[in-house]
């Protein structure tokens, strides 16, 4: 039996199943096909970027290149943390605990300076509902904050295997309402709120969006969804079977869809799945992705759906790079870049709604 079929977890929430897969399949060389020896080419057809090349290098000698289980995962997700570069000083960094729909939750608040009535950006990690933190996005999010001089609000939902679906985006929800409705203490502008994500994170806020288009609130006026998970039967279909950017192998894919496939009516509900949501009338998007993403069909079919409902959508794709670079800015030129395109695009946007 494959080692991504790992016994402890096997009866875990079908639906968590899928993103634990994604996950596992983003950070494995196993399927990004990334393995040092072959000096930036992998296969006949794919060559990473010389600086994403260093970095598989560097996760290759710290051991966390092939993770197998949840928390060889969780490890690797940490070694991130080390790419990021150095935490810009902000002026003002505060945690904090508010009420969510089962005990409390942490956020914290990022805040550019004293002044009031700002525009605020929820940010939900990445970490495929198996993990991240706080933490795992400190150092993009001060960036942020700066750049766009706006207060960021970083949220820890609940997650898996503990809390599978659906906490995190029940959580999520409940976060951003809250963060809407003590908007002026905070510092902010209720009328201007944004939200997004990596990977999970940007599956949250996508079903954010469409949760707040449904329950008529909060208001937001934007989404920034960064290699975002969308579509939760992807791993039934033949073309993510015979996908060559860049393949895993077809039997480890087979594997994977045989843990997904029990969880076909749950995997089309538009809170696990958005891209199965009517779209019309969610906020504008910026979507960004990467050319070896395993999420990049998910997420341009996304921008098209959602421009078909009318939707303003920008979708911003990165060469040659590889899930999660927007947390490795300290070495890839392609990861400061994104956290400045999405600063400016935010920045833009808020600047509009005044």
């Amino acid at each position: 039996m494959h080692p991504l079929y790992f016994a402890p977890f096997r009866n875990l929430h079908r639906v968590v199943w899928y993103y634990v897969a994604v996950f596992l399949f983003a950070v494995s060389p196993v399927s990004q096909g990334f393995a040092s020896q072959h000096g930036g080419a992998v296969g006949p057809k794919v060559v990473v970027d010389p600086q994403v090349q260093v970095v598989l290098d560097k996760m290759a000698t710290a051991g966390v290149l092939e993770p197998n289980t949840l928390e060889e995962a969780k490890e690797t997700y940490r070694f991130y943390t080390t790419l990021e570069g150095p935490p810009e000083p902000v002026f003002r960094v505060e945690d904090r605990q508010i009420p969510g729909p089962e005990g409390s939750l942490s956020i914290r608040i990022y805040s550019p300076h004293a002044g009031e009535n700002l525009p605020i950006f929820v940010f939900f990690h990445g970490g495929g509902f198996i993990t991240g933190d706080l933490a795992t996005h400190d150092v993009p999010l001060r960036a942020i904050t700066n750049r766009c001089d706006c207060i960021v609000v970083s949220v820890a939902y609940r997650l898996a295997p503990e809390h599978p679906y659906p906490a995190a985006p029940s959580d999520a929800y409940e976060t951003t309402a809250w963060i809407a409705e003590h908007a002026l203490e905070l510092g902010g502008d209720s009328r201007r709120i944004a939200v997004g994500g990596d990977g999970a994170g940007g599956n949250l806020a996508a079903v954010v969006s469409v949760k707040a288009r449904d329950r008529l609130g909060p208001n937001l006026i934007y989404q920034v969804l960064i290699y975002p998970v969308t579509d939760a039967t992807v791993l039934r279909r033949s073309s993510w079977l015979e996908s060559p950017e860049p393949a895993s192998s077809r039997e480890v894919k087979d594997v994977l869809v045989g843990l997904y496939v029990p969880a076909k009516k749950a995997l089309k509900d538009p809170y696990v799945s958005p891209i199965y949501a009517n779209l019309k009338g969610v906020p504008p998007a910026l979507i960004l992705t990467d050319e070896y993403d395993p999420t990049l069909d998910q997420a341009n079919r996304y921008a098209r759906k959602l421009r078909r409902a009318g939707v303003p959508t920008k979708v911003l794709s990165y060469p040659k790079m590889i899930h999660g670079f927007f947390l490795m800015a300290g070495q890839l030129d392609a990861g400061k870049e994104s956290i400045d395109q999405i600063a400016m695009a935010l920045k833009d946007v808020f600047k509009q709604a005044e």
